[in-house]
């Protein structure tokens, strides 16, 4: 059975009449679907995550150089960042989620069969650039199934992609225990997420724009005021869990001295948390409200890093890592389901704003952390990061829209 959904220019006039039209059977498999494409998503980046190390050792690579060669993934993503909401609206995300996600498991393949900096660093670039496809298409669908549901379900969709990360760790410490390398680990996955995009991707949600919208936008118009703090609050978000993904297992191994696979444990801990954190958090949001779950989670992601640098040893650092994880659990999914619920402006083009600001979390993160972690320490660079939970504290009290 399929269904094509008109979405109409107000996100909040959109899907109404769809929605009475549908099974709940039916719906309850859309939301499965979507939720299967945020896993599959996850687990292709998590797998990439959890070899970091691995690859860091076999390519020789100090963290200075791992720094800058991870700089590939948001130069991928700048340019492909402004065709992504595009390409979206114009295609419709359901075509788009599934090519993007298909050539993004293509770039993970290629990861693992890199043999020299420079074979990482092109396989990383391509990598950034369907993750920002599949990114703004899977959010764009989630931005639709919540409209189906006409309740939050967002931070749903979020966990399943941090299970997913979780369960790469898992994966990945698995791995490393049977001795794979990454290249036999990534095939394995790769074939899994093909797997679930060939049941999955004909229950996605149908979308298109209406034959005569309303009023022609201009090419070049001032950007939502609201759109850009909330793409500030994910940028200071993005950097704090770019940390987390990039250099969880590093700071375990060289800070912590985690010793084999319990190198891992960081980054699994942190994944695990975050998972619970969104699970649970359309829950909390419903009882306690965007704007005050937003100042606590800032909160709890400063305190969480500076625990880690400040207790340094595996049991501490770990519980540490967990509180981060519960903190930044919450923060994209309310920002997305913020933006994507402005007046007047489509889904996908929202978070394609949202992200343009964001991404520069990614961009510069990475980077930043190699050679602070080069000329001072690596603790250094976790302490200068913690600063951003305290800023999105901030913005959540005074930015107009959170409520």
């Amino acid at each position: 059975m399929e269904q094509e959904l008109i979405v109409a220019d107000e996100p909040s006039k959109r899907l109404k009449k769809a929605y009475k039209d549908m099974k709940a059977s039916y719906l309850k498999r859309v939301r499965w679907a979507v939720t299967l494409f945020y896993f599959a998503m996850g687990l292709n980046f998590a797998t990439w995550v959890s070899r970091i190390p691995d690859i860091q050792a076999y390519l020789r690579l100090s963290e200075g150089d791992l720094g800058t060669i991870l700089f590939a993934i948001p130069t991928g993503q700048l340019c492909m960042m402004p065709f992504s909401g595009g390409l979206a609206l114009k295609y419709g995300s359901h075509r788009t989620v599934v090519i993007g996600l298909c050539f993004y498991v293509c770039g993970l393949i290629g990861l693992g069969f890199a043999q020299e900096q420079w074979q990482l660093m092109v396989a990383l670039f391509f990598f950034g650039i369907f993750s920002n496809l599949t990114n703004i298409s899977v959010n764009t669908q989630g931005i639709y199934t919540e409209g189906l549901f006409r309740r939050a379900v967002m931070s749903s969709f979020h966990g399943a992609w941090s299970l997913a990360g979780f369960t790469g760790a898992l994966i990945g410490i698995g791995m490393k225990s049977l001795h794979a390398g990454p290249y036999l680990h990534f095939i394995v996955v790769a074939v899994a997420i093909w797997a679930v995009v060939f049941f999955n991707y004909r229950y996605l949600v149908k979308a298109k724009r209406p034959d005569k919208p309303k009023e022609k936008r201009r090419r070049f118009s001032k950007p939502d005021t609201v759109l850009l703090w909330l793409g500030i609050m994910s940028f200071c978000c993005m950097l704090s869990e770019g940390i987390m993904f990039d250099w969880s297992g590093v700071y375990f191994r060289k800070v912590v001295h985690a010793e084999g696979a319990l190198s891992g444990l960081g980054y699994a801990s942190f994944m695990a948390f975050m998972a619970i954190g969104r699970f649970s958090g359309d829950i909390i949001i419903a009882k306690y409200g965007r704007k005050r779950i937003l100042q606590v989670a800032g909160c709890m992601v400063s305190v969480g890093l500076y625990s880690a640098v400040a207790f340094p040893y595996l049991v501490p650092a770990t519980l540490s890592f967990m509180l981060v994880g519960l903190g930044v659990s919450t923060i994209i999914p309310i920002i997305f389901s913020v933006a994507g619920n402005r007046p007047n402006i489509a889904p996908s083009i929202a978070l394609q704003t949202v992200s343009s600001v964001s991404f520069l979390g990614f961009m510069l993160g990475p980077p930043i952390i190699g050679h602070v972690a080069e000329a001072t320490s690596l603790r250094t660079s976790f302490a200068i990061i913690g600063v951003f939970g305290i800023g999105i504290a901030l913005l959540a009290s005074w930015v107009k829209g959170i409520e």
